[in-house]
């Protein structure tokens, strides 16, 4: 049995957060309906058509659901919409801000219609306060987070490669819907839980706030580099190669001195025996290192450190990630089916196996909306009429 096997999700969903937070219930085995709009669907269908015609946004966050498009803003839309609620165990959301309250369905009228459902809101600012209608996507949020002020190089401020504002705002959705599931449990009532992106991104920027509200002093930009750690990021070394190390305590100091550097009285240098220190005379320490690597391979390097129990990597290209040896010993990747196609797919990090996975195809826009309707007791030619007038 699949940890989630017969939870019922509704999912107004668009983009990534929600789309995001719904995918993983359904890993677990929830069954996810996805609300689209009728005939465009969810717009991160047309993002771009890189993986065999598909967008990759939107093969990345919507296996194993159920499509069904529904015009929510007509009578009909609302009456399907209530029917559907009426049995569901979560309710997620990530529509304009005020969109699901201007249809009528306020959190009140939604607990009148099922008072165990559990309804999630995912925002970019939260649903009170002046920020609360304020339209967010996830470069809007890294900026307001303060995660653009500490990435990037002294000259330019830069985002994160991949949404992580959408991701942090889905990942604390999908673990406050698996708590509030537990706790339904207790209560026998549902809850509302209020996801926004600039807490959730916000709570993954505790280390460079306090950093900087009690230390008095801004992170420094330092591209791939730490800004208070060091020697921690991207060094030369022979045939214009780079490799990338961290080195974390004392020890790992002092074994880097006398087995990489090969000289011992560095790690006890008043200069450089603690890391705070390091990072201060960072102007003085690095070259010498420059110097020592610079006359390897990144081969012997890497080995080096790797003997020395210092966390190390070479720069992988997404291709070389795909190929990972480690992922492929671990057995991580398996055949996922698209309306395009098989292609590869990475098993969520809590599942060991692919027989833990609740797994059916990436749906066409609208796949099952005649089966979910005829499960809501609309008849055939209903169900035409529906299509008809535009509405799913």
């Amino acid at each position: 049995m699949l940890p989630l096997e017969g939870i019922k999700v509704i999912s107004l969903e668009q983009a990534v957060a929600a789309p995001f937070a719904s995918r993983q219930l359904a890993d677990l085995g929830a069954r996810v309906i996805k609300i689209e709009r009728p005939g465009s669907g969810d717009f991160a269908r047309d993002y771009d058509e890189t993986v065999n015609g598909m967008s990759s946004h939107f093969v990345w966050l919507n296996r194993s659901k159920e499509s069904l498009t529904l015009n929510i803003k007509s009578d009909d839309g609302k009456k399907i919409f209530k029917e559907l609620l009426s049995d569901a165990d979560i309710l997620i959301q990530n529509l304009a801000p005020g969109a699901v309250e201007r249809l009528g369905f306020d959190n009140e009228e939604l607990h009148a219609i099922n008072d165990q459902l559990i309804i999630c809101h995912i925002s970019g600012y939260g649903s009170e306060g002046a920020y609360a209608k304020k339209k967010a996507y996830d470069l809007i949020i890294q900026a307001d987070s303060g995660l653009l002020s500490i990435t990037g190089t002294d000259d330019f401020p830069s985002k994160a490669g991949i949404s992580v504002a959408d991701i942090a705002a889905g990942m604390y959705a999908y673990s406050g819907v698996l708590s509030s599931l537990i706790k339904r449990s207790k209560t026998k009532k549902g809850t509302v839980l209020d996801i926004s992106m600039l807490e959730a991104l916000g709570e993954w920027m505790g280390y460079p706030m306090y950093y900087s509200v009690y230390g008095n002093k801004q992170p420094k930009r330092t591209g791939a580099e730490h800004a208070t750690i060091y020697p921690y990021g991207p060094f030369p070394v022979k045939y214009d190669d780079m490799v990338f190390f961290a080195i974390q305590n004392e020890r790992e100091w002092k074994n880097f001195c006398e087995h990489i550097l090969e000289d011992l009285e560095l790690a006890t240098d008043e200069r450089f025996n603690m890391n705070s220190k390091r990072v201060d005379n960072k102007e003085q320490l690095q070259p010498i290192i420059e110097s020592a690597l610079i006359k390897r391979s990144a081969e012997e390097v890497l080995s080096l450190l790797e003997e020395n129990k210092i966390a190390n990597a070479q720069l992988n290209t997404m291709k070389q990630f795909f190929e990972h040896p480690q992922l492929m010993k671990r057995n991580r990747w398996f055949d996922m089916e698209t309306p395009v196609g098989p292609i590869k797919s990475l098993l969520p990090p809590v599942l060991q196996s692919k027989d833990e996975l609740n797994l059916t195809p990436i749906p066409e826009i609208g796949e099952q909306s005649e089966s979910i309707l005829q499960e809501l007791g609309w008849d055939g030619e209903q169900i035409e009429q529906l299509r008809n007038n535009h509405i799913i």
